[in-house]
């Protein structure tokens, strides 16, 4: 039953992110240097690069999110299985029925 509250908890969290990340559109990030950039094409009428610039933004501030939430459940998926496996050493330390 643990294991199974574990699991639940553990997909929440990560289906919680990802909403976070899908849904966070109106996030706008910039340096101080990139917004002076932006604002001096916007008022030049290119409003493309503007766009791009928040994009490129924002994937770069999500990708090392991602990296360690994926090694993450990885490293927690591998733990669990390790713990179902007895190792050799158990096996040979148990007493045989007589």
């Amino acid at each position: 039953m643990r294991l199974v509250n574990s699991f639940v908890r553990m997909k929440k969290l990560v289906i919680s992110f990802f909403a976070l990340v899908l849904f966070a559109q109106n996030a706008v990030g910039q340096c101080a240097m990139c917004r002076t950039t932006v604002e001096n094409n916007v008022s030049n009428g290119e409003i493309g690069i503007a766009a791009g610039l928040n994009i490129g933004i924002l994937y770069l501030f999500v990708t090392p999110y991602l990296l360690a939430t994926v090694i993450g459940v990885l490293w927690y998926r591998s733990s669990r299985k390790q713990k179902k496996k007895p190792s050799l050493k158990d096996l040979l330390s148990r007493k045989s029925p007589q």
